[in-house]
């Protein structure tokens, strides 16, 4: 059963749904220690007082806003829970708009939000079905640990989720980070259109979508307490570091990605690059080389005698 870790209401016009909020998602991460390598004894951060240089515990550090070198504004957390905001204990809905214009850049970590006891069943299903038939999503502020917060509230199977959102300033600009401007061919954009369309699954299940990375720390990790070898990485394909030739390159993914799924995937055949046919020489040019020489050759000759 996930932890609860905030409980207030969702606030849908003149309708107020009591909820619970629990995060929706796991991090199986493997965490690691800092050790000091020598002895291996644990490595620890240590809080120290400045003005009193010695070490204090939780119980005596509080929050504070530094409006001076000299002067700090202690704020407590009863003044934070307290503060004069109707999104301080709500979930305000403030606009429901599609799914497809909100920029996925926007949209952070997901929590569920489940009903708080029976009387919030009836509300919480009529904004849940409202917005599954709608085929909007609702944009919401919200209040937590210490700052508005910007939300996005969508229906996942009978649940509603919460997904923290990034205010619209917050979001870098990626202007400076574009290339310089090239050109694509329609045969490269249809090639690579080919490529996408060997590459599509109906889900996101099977080995391509597990976390190898901590499967292999695992590998490391049982080896070494076992006294093994741990396993030895799989050498890298060499690559050459020439620019190759990018229908080539299309055309070599394709392959492959058909092979790894052991199937015959419906695609388009890549296209064929065009050459460049070599054009005839035109008659017009020939006829003018030729009296271009002739005319050389009477300006060679000397005028005739009287």
């Amino acid at each position: 059963m996930p932890r609860n870790i905030w409980s207030g209401a969702i606030s849908f016009g003149l309708v107020t749904v009591p909820i619970s909020v629990a995060s929706a998602t796991e991090d199986h991460s493997i965490r690691f220690h800092q050790y000091h390598l020598e002895d291996m004894g644990r490595v620890r951060v240590r809080k120290y007082c400045e003005i009193e240089d010695r070490e204090v515990d939780q119980g005596e550090i509080g929050k504070g806003y530094q409006l001076t070198k000299e002067q700090v504004i202690p704020i407590s957390d009863e003044e934070l829970r307290d503060l004069p905001l109707p999104t301080a204990k709500a979930i305000e809905i403030v606009a429901f708009v599609p799914l497809d214009s909100v920029d996925p850049l926007k949209i952070g970590e997901g929590y569920y939000l489940a009903p708080s006891g029976q009387v919030a069943a009836k509300p919480y299903k009529l904004l849940r079905m409202a917005l599954a038939r709608s085929s909007k999503v609702a944009v919401a502020k919200y209040a937590w640990s210490g700052r508005e917060r910007l939300g996005l509230l969508r229906v996942r199977e009978d649940a509603i989720v919460l997904h923290a959102m990034r205010w619209p300033d917050e979001v870098r600009s990626p202007e400076e980070l574009l290339p310089p401007p090239v050109e694509l061919s329609d045969e490269e954009i249809d090639g690579a259109l080919a490529l996408m369309d060997s590459m599509t699954r109906e889900d996101l299940e099977g080995e391509e979508f597990q976390d190898t990375y901590t499967q292999a720390l695992e590998q490391i990790i049982e080896a070494k307490r076992e006294h093994r070898e741990p396993p030895k990485p799989q050498e890298p394909e060499s690559k050459s570091g020439q620019v190759v030739d990018l229908m080539a390159a299309l055309t070599e993914s394709v392959e492959k990605a058909r092979a790894s799924r052991g199937e015959d995937a419906d695609v388009h055949e890549l296209p064929k690059k065009k050459t460049a046919k070599k054009q005839p020489a035109k008659k017009t040019a020939a006829k003018q080389s030729t009296k271009n020489a002739a005319a050389k050759k009477t300006s060679g000759r000397r005028p005739r005698s009287a």
